[in-house]
């Protein structure tokens, strides 16, 4: 096993299981905040439902979703440097997934704060469609960090 080797020595495969799991923890937030918001959006306004969803979309964010990314990248930083990734063509490509989904979650959270402003920009249906990304995102970059293709 290369990563073996490196400034994490001995403490790669454990550095490489957080990531893992941190990154389930970050995928598990983008694939709920739209379908909160897909309930959200279905809302009376000022109502009594409506906070409520505000302050649960809120908690998503800042229990689940910003701690997970923030792990997720420093793990991820770290792994990189220690197999030397970035000279590999799948790690650039991975690289701009992961920065994609990090601007998703910044939508997300603006999204949010229209919602919370009474604003409804997109349909159901819209925001049912936006929450297919991630999955999509996910599926191309275990290909990329499994197969390698380039």
């Amino acid at each position: 096993m290369t990563g073996l080797t490196g400034f994490l020595g001995l403490a790669y495969p454990w550095v490489l299981a957080a990531h893992i799991t941190f990154v389930i923890f970050w995928m598990a937030g983008l694939f709920l905040l739209p379908r909160f918001y897909v309930y959200h959006q279905e809302t009376t306004v000022g109502s009594p439902e409506d906070r409520a969803w505000i302050e649960r979309e809120a908690r998503v964010r800042s229990i689940i979703l910003n701690p997970a990314m923030i792990v997720v990248w420093i793990l991820g930083l770290m792994l990189a440097v220690n197999i030397d990734a970035f000279h590999q063509g799948w790690f650039h490509a991975k690289l701009l997934l992961v920065i994609l989904l990090s601007g998703y979650q910044g939508w997300l959270g603006s999204y949010g704060k229209k919602l919370a402003n009474g604003q409804r920009p997109l349909s159901g249906k819209a925001v049912r469609m936006i929450n297919e990304i991630p999955g999509v995102a996910a599926a191309i970059i275990v290909v990329l960090v499994v197969v390698k293709p380039f």
